[in-house]
């Protein structure tokens, strides 16, 4: 008769969760295990490693969505198994993301029905964005008998890294725009001076990253206008609205940014930041089917059927794209506006109680997206100092350096995000205040500032 202890199976069931072999042994980090282990244990295993995380919620550095509705979990649970890449095979998945792309061309004023792609995050939206102008460039040379061997961009240098990248993968020579103290932002005369026959494109930011602030975009767009008239030049403006471009048609809808200007010829925008859905996912789109270049679309024969497409992935899940479709008819435009203004309206307070406290100067107050950027102007601390100091408390707000020739500026940035309530707010002003008594030198906070 065979004993309970040598059944490996009763093992599973009278051992204590932790005191089976796996969970007292060491487990090989760098080499797969020789043998196996149950499923129970093994997600044990990572889960609690995974604990030494931040808590995602807290993580006021990222601009990535970090709450979604129990309901939209479940449909990309349900759904993370279908390839985007097989529209044969699940068309109705594709369906719905030629139905997303034309909501967002519609909500960004595009004149015809929506021309774009579904991408992994605005870097890859960028990408695409990026070699339309390169393409739509060379063949307005090579029709006008001019070299094709020297483009070029023009951008501010608080563009996000992937522009960098973009430049060097694709060779096109990067001209910055530099930033200037008290000006976090390109501005329209420094941006023309740079503008010649080989610029492949002007991009412009919808809330910069370092700031949040908005670009001046239309004035921008106007000196383009008049400096394309007066040269004989044909340059577009692209708009980096991976920050903003959620926001800004919810509460700036009379702000002129998008295609409702003439040059502005593609827009990217993050559906896993405003769009509110979980990384990642993001959204690429073209005025019309002319800014698009026919050659760069492959035609791939797969799996049966004629797939047309214009990505730099293949294979990817569906499921994010049924999350964003999912908020849209959700939230719908009076669900986003709602919860655009109630993020902002807790970025301007916490702005406010920041600079009540003394050692904080504000940036940007969170007036354009609900990100907010200050400087520290108390000598005895720094911003890293701070940021250090909130970590004992949970919280996580990056300090860091602005961008070339404003190098020696440290800032603080909060990004407030759909889940961050005002009793969380409060709670971050509480270990702010307690932040700066440790920072300062005090043994406790001189006044109870959230006892209301």
């Amino acid at each position: 008769m065979t004993k309970k202890s040598d059944n490996p199976q009763n093992e599973e069931v009278l051992h204590p969760a932790y005191a089976g072999r796996s969970m007292t042994n060491p487990t090989p980090k760098y080499t797969m295990p020789q043998s196996q282990m149950s499923p129970q244990n093994a997600y044990r295993l990572i889960h609690d490693e995974l604990m030494l995380d931040g808590n995602s919620r807290l993580n006021l550095a990222t601009f990535v969505t970090t709450w979604m509705e129990p309901e939209a979990k479940q449909l990309m649970t349900e759904t993370f198994d279908k390839n985007m890449i097989d529209k044969d095979e699940y068309p109705q998945t594709a369906e719905i993301e030629e139905r997303c792309i034309n909501i967002v061309s519609d909500l960004f004023h595009a004149p015809e029905r929506g021309v774009g792609s579904s991408s992994i995050g605005s870097s890859e939206a960028v990408m695409l964005a990026g070699m339309a102008l390169k393409w739509k460039w060379r063949a307005r040379q090579e029709a006008a008998g001019k070299p094709t061997d020297k483009p070029n961009m023009i951008m501010g240098s608080n563009v996000q890294v992937v522009w960098e990248k973009f430049c060097r993968y694709w060779d096109v020579e990067p001209r910055y725009v530099p930033m200037e103290n008290g000006r976090y932002v390109i501005d329209p005369e420094t941006t023309i001076s740079l503008v010649d026959e080989n610029t492949i494109g002007v991009v412009a930011i919808l809330g910069t990253t370092y700031t949040g602030q908005f670009e001046p975009i239309k004035d921008i767009h106007d000196a383009l206008v008049a400096n394309n008239t007066a040269k004989g030049l044909e340059t577009p403006l692209h708009i980096d609205a991976a920050s903003g471009g959620f926001v800004a048609p919810f509460i700036h809808p009379d702000l002129e940014w998008d295609f409702r200007l003439p040059l502005v010829k593609s827009i990217n925008v993050s559906g896993h930041k405003y769009g509110l859905v979980y990384p990642g996912v993001g959204w690429v789109v073209w005025r019309d089917k002319s800014e698009l270049p026919e050659d760069l679309i492959f035609h791939v024969n797969y799996l049966g059927g004629d797939m047309p497409t214009f990505t730099l992935n293949f294979s990817r899940p569906g499921n994010q794209i049924v999350a964003q479709y999912y908020n849209f008819i959700r939230l719908g435009f009076e669900g986003y506006k709602e919860i655009m203004e109630g993020l902002q309206d807790t970025a301007q307070y916490l702005a406010r109680e920041l600079e009540k406290m003394g050692p904080f100067k504000m940036l940007h107050d969170g007036t354009d997206i609900p990100v907010l950027a200050f400087r520290v102007t108390d000598p005895t601390f720094t911003c890293f100092d701070i940021s250090d100091a909130l970590r004992i408390y949970g919280w996580q707000v990056p300090a860091y350096t602005m961008p070339d020739d404003i190098q020696d500026m440290a800032v603080l940035r909060i990004v407030v995000r759909e889940g961050f309530s005002r009793e969380m707010a409060d709670n971050l002003l509480s270990a702010f205040e307690r932040s700066v008594a440790k920072c300062s030198g005090r043994s406790k906070p001189t006044k109870d500032m959230f006892s209301h």
